[in-house]
């Protein structure tokens, strides 16, 4: 639930800046936010007062992006604002080989069937982001999308070592800290030491088929970007030139007040994808914010100006057993990444969670069952209607026998109350038809149970 000042802001919002001219400086906007790292030059800025083309890439290494990729992506939403031109770059022909960067070992090679359902996947997910920062903040973000298998699909050995190779610096290829780290290690394949010059030929041709002089990454992209940024300027014989052909912004990655990571590799990833994470757990993972991470958070990830943030932090400092600031970020992130349908999904899940037996009815009936179709078991009445058999069969417990410990612990509900003989006439009739049930095993795991 968005707090009441919060919606009132956003209410007389009246969108995004046009994109004609540079209206801000983007770079303190981002300060601001804690969303800048490193500057590879003091001279970004000066760079940065006329419209710019900006771009930043996302490694197709699973089928979703997660919490922790989403730094970058709202930094081309803030950049959109100030009025330079996004790029999203998606890595289809980059995420055949893995970038080395932040690991201490070699990604596992993904097969073309599934690196190709996973750049559809994530293309997926970024045109519903970029839509639903258009929905927020009243106007296009104007973002073009691009795979760069598009360009290096048709890029021959030879081609490559003539147009890169000969540019590039042992020295200080090895310097960078992705290789420098392994050397010291297990070491790394020269499939691994060679992405750094992929990464640098993305930006070089970016640079020279659509005037991109601005590179965003996370921290661990430094050297990458780095290496782009050499490589434009070793191909225009760039040494004499008295303003820098190219520049990058880094943006520190996404921690929690005591530093811990958000990521595949970290094991608590929050996935955009809603059959991965889903809209009551993405829901509860924000609501669950401690409140030393939720200025941080409302900085870095929504896009509230600080304005709206101060007074919902006010708010929030007024009375804290309320949560107010956990239950904007919350909302806001929801309807960011999943929609204004899913928030709401998520809200009534979120209430149900809470409420008594007696009021659930009530809020059941509000749910919208596609919209939190992850969560909903559909059955017909000529299937066994056991609840341990739902239970395990469903995955809200491991197994059935601890469902059934569950149930003789008092510890698995229906509607909220310790299930037992006769559960399904708890059903609620639903009004498009059928009937629907919550099922809960211990505090918040729970499915919907409903029968056409």
């Amino acid at each position: 639930m968005l707090a009441r000042v919060v919606r009132r802001t956003l209410a007389s919002r009246r969108g995004l800046r046009g994109y004609s001219t540079v209206t801000g400086d983007v770079v303190g906007e981002l300060e601001t936010r804690g969303l800048v790292h490193t500057l590879t030059s003091r001279a970004l800025r000066t760079h940065l007062s006329s419209p710019r083309t900006v771009y930043s890439g996302v490694d197709p290494s699973a089928r979703s992006l997660h919490v922790g990729n989403l730094l970058p992506l709202l930094a081309l939403a803030h950049f959109a604002r100030y009025g330079h031109r996004p790029i999203v770059l998606v890595g289809g022909a980059t995420g055949s080989i893995g970038d080395p960067s932040g690991r201490s070992s070699e990604r596992n090679a993904l097969d073309p069937h599934t690196l190709s359902a996973n750049v559809a996947a994530i293309q997926t997910q970024l045109k519903t982001f970029f839509a639903n920062v258009a929905q927020l903040s009243g106007k296009e973000v104007g973002v073009r999308m691009l795979n760069n298998y598009t360009w290096m699909s048709g890029v021959s050995m030879l081609d490559f070592l003539g147009e890169v190779g000969r540019h590039a610096r042992l020295t200080q290829m090895l310097a960078r800290e992705s290789v420098a780290s392994r050397m010291e290690g297990e070491g790394m394949s020269y499939t691994e030491f060679s992405y750094q010059l992929l990464q640098a030929y993305d930006f070089a041709h970016l640079h020279r088929t659509s005037g991109c002089t601005v590179q965003l990454g996370g921290s661990d992209q430094l050297g990458n970007i780095s290496a782009g940024i050499d490589l434009i300027r070793r191909r225009m014989g760039a040494k004499a030139m008295r303003d820098e052909p190219a520049y990058g912004l880094t943006l520190p990655l996404l921690t929690t007040a005591s530093g811990e990571k958000f990521g595949k590799s970290a094991g608590n990833a929050v996935w955009l994808d809603a059959e991965l994470t889903s809209h009551l757990d993405f829901f509860q993972f924000f609501l669950r914010t401690p409140d030393a991470d939720v200025p941080r958070y409302l900085n870095a990830l929504t896009l509230l100006s600080s304005e709206e943030i101060a007074a919902v932090l006010d708010e929030h400092d007024a009375d804290r057993s309320k949560r107010t600031a956990q239950r904007v970020l919350a909302d806001h992130m929801t309807r960011l990444i999943r929609g204004a349908q899913a928030a709401k999904t998520a809200e009534t899940l979120t209430a149900i969670l809470a409420a008594t037996p007696d009021d659930v009815p009530q809020l059941l009936s509000q749910l919208d069952l596609h919209s939190a179709a992850s969560m909903v078991v559909r059955l017909h009445h000529a299937q066994p209607l056991e609840l341990t058999r739902i239970a395990a069969q469903t995955g809200l417990v491991k197994s059935r026998a601890e469902a059934k410990r569950l149930l003789n612990a008092r510890g698995l509900y229906v509607n909220n109350a310790p299930a037992g003989e006769g559960w399904q006439e708890r059903m609620v009739p639903m009004p498009h038809g059928g009937k629907a049930a919550v099922i809960r095993a211990g505090k918040s795991a729970l499915r919907i149970v409903y029968i056409a």
